[in-house]
């Protein structure tokens, strides 16, 4: 079966919302209050394999994706555990990204716009605004985390700053004043690349990936040689998980690594609009996510196991492994580029997410530049440090985040595959005439917006409620639930139709 469109000649803004001629690219007919150039379906897609393989990199190789890997080691496994979990974990969300991808590649229109086809052309605004808020909390996670990477080469070039590293001195809700300067100048930076459009964007993170794939093999390299490899462990907890009981907890491992990335998974299309072809988001797909992964996961692993025996001590991140070297040059380096590459994935998953999702709430009034910067002000609102101090807190994050964004994914994918049977009419998506195909109720679909709060209620549920390991399932939950009232609603409302 191939899609279905009405209008399948797509057209392509570039950085500054015209098309590749310079014209105006939202079309005659379209509804003011539902598009502007950078929400209009793209005439031109342009993106190959590398630039979807570039992204995933900047998406993995971030000091988050780092920190979160070593964080699996908590849950008592051992190191080839923490490995098959990550693999299969990743497999997961490589199947699932694709089918996510399909239908934004197919229209050329973002997450928000193609949100329209199951939600209705104003009530894609809820999924949008779930969406939003969820980027700006891990856009603050991420620039907390890449400032931490500053503050590190801060300390290493002028050592009498150590006294304004400490939040209990100087600093104030709960950031020291190092930390504040490090954060903000981190905030601005990434603005600034955000600010220059979606073109240095892609160049942005077609250098990111790499460049830090170079860091972490000399970091792994150099350990390992300090260390002896016959002096690396890779059993990182005094006592294992054997058997059969490290089944569930294998289970939990996964469902954290999809829960990681269930944020870019949901707004791929974001991303996906831009492929030439299906079969290159795919192809791109498949080399940044399991082969990339694969290679990440394994460097993670042996990197965290040879500080053990080089410093005496676990470190699962990589800002305080690099920040012990005794080599000025490498410590800054090191440090550089992990905030580089931390920079990287919170453009491309954390700003490029809300300034669409912003933006289509109110597109004449908030242009995608104007959603971005509404994100970067709210990340800084939230005190990101505080959601991901430790572990316990980190695996709740994920978890509360996986609650919301489970539903959301679950109806996206129920209606486009099987409610509507991957048949889409482009221009209906712009139109608030009352015979729009996906007006529904005064633009509005109750059967996607009652699945959806079904979804997270219970999700959230199962959080607040459940164990530890059962809350690292909220994101299943919540998708498989909505994914069935969705489907079964929406065939129960065309019967009576």
């Amino acid at each position: 079966m191939t899609d279905s469109l009405t209008n399948p000649d797509a057209t392509d803004t570039d950085a500054t919302g015209t098309d590749a001629t310079g014209t105006d690219a939202v079309r005659p007919g379209y509804d003011d209050r539902l598009t502007n150039e950078d929400l209009a379906p793209l005439r031109e897609q342009r993106w190959g394999s590398y630039n979807f393989f570039a992204f995933w990199m900047s998406d993995v190789h971030s000091v988050g994706g780092y920190v979160t890997a070593g964080s699996l080691f908590a849950l008592g496994l051992a190191a080839w555990q923490v490995l098959v979990a990550l693999l299969i974990g990743i497999t997961f969300v490589y199947l699932l990204c694709n089918l996510v991808a399909r239908p934004s590649q197919a229209t050329g229109t973002p997450y928000p716009v193609i949100s329209r086809v199951a939600f209705g052309v104003l009530g894609a605004n809820i999924p949008a605004i779930i969406r939003g808020l969820i980027a700006v909390a891990w856009y603050g996670i991420q620039t907390y985390l890449a400032s931490a990477s500053l503050v590190v080469v801060a300390l290493k070039l002028w050592p009498g700053l150590a006294p304004y590293a400490e939040a209990g001195s100087y600093g104030f809700a709960g950031l020291s004043v190092l930390g504040w300067a490090a954060f903000l100048a981190m905030w601005v930076a990434q603005a600034a690349v955000f600010w220059n459009g979606m073109e240095a964007i892609r160049k942005f993170i077609d250098f990111c990936g790499p460049a830090v794939y170079v860091v972490m093999f000399l970091l792994a390299g150099y350990l390992v040689l300090e260390a002896g490899w016959g002096s690396i462990d890779l059993n990182l907890v005094e006592v294992s998980i054997t058997g059969w009981a490290s089944v569930p907890v294998m289970f939990t491992a996964i469902a954290l690594v999809v829960s990681y990335f269930s944020g870019p998974m949901l707004n791929y299309g974001d991303f996906a609009r831009y492929g030439r072809t299906f079969a290159a988001v795919k192809r791109g797909n498949f080399l940044g996510l399991p082969i990339n992964f694969l290679a990440f996961a394994l460097l993670v692993v042996i990197t965290t196991a040879a500080t053990l025996p080089v410093f005496g001590e676990l470190i699962t991140d990589p800002v305080e492994t690099v920040a012990r070297l005794d080599n000025t040059y490498a410590v800054v380096l090191g440090a550089l580029t992990f905030m580089i590459a931390t920079v990287g994935i919170n453009i491309v998953a954390n700003f490029v997410s809300p300034a669409f999702d912003f933006s289509n709430v109110a597109p004449q009034r908030i242009s995608w530049r104007a959603g971005g910067m509404i994100a970067a002000v709210g990340s800084v609102l939230i005190t990101p440090w505080n959601l991901y101090s430790s572990p316990d807190v980190i695996h709740y994050t994920l978890d509360t985040l996986g609650a919301f964004i489970g539903p959301l994914y679950g109806v996206l994918i129920a209606d486009y595959y099987l409610v509507k049977k991957r048949h889409v009419v482009v221009d209906d998506l712009y139109t608030l005439r009352p015979d729009g195909t996906y007006h529904y109720r005064g633009g509005y679909n109750p059967v996607a917006i009652a699945a959806t709060v079904l979804g997270a209620t219970v999700a959230m549920l199962v959080v607040l409620l459940g164990s530890s390991d059962a809350a690292a399932f909220s994101w299943f939950i919540g998708a498989a639930l909505a994914f069935v009232v969705h489907t079964a609603g929406s065939r129960q409302a065309a019967g009576r139709s």
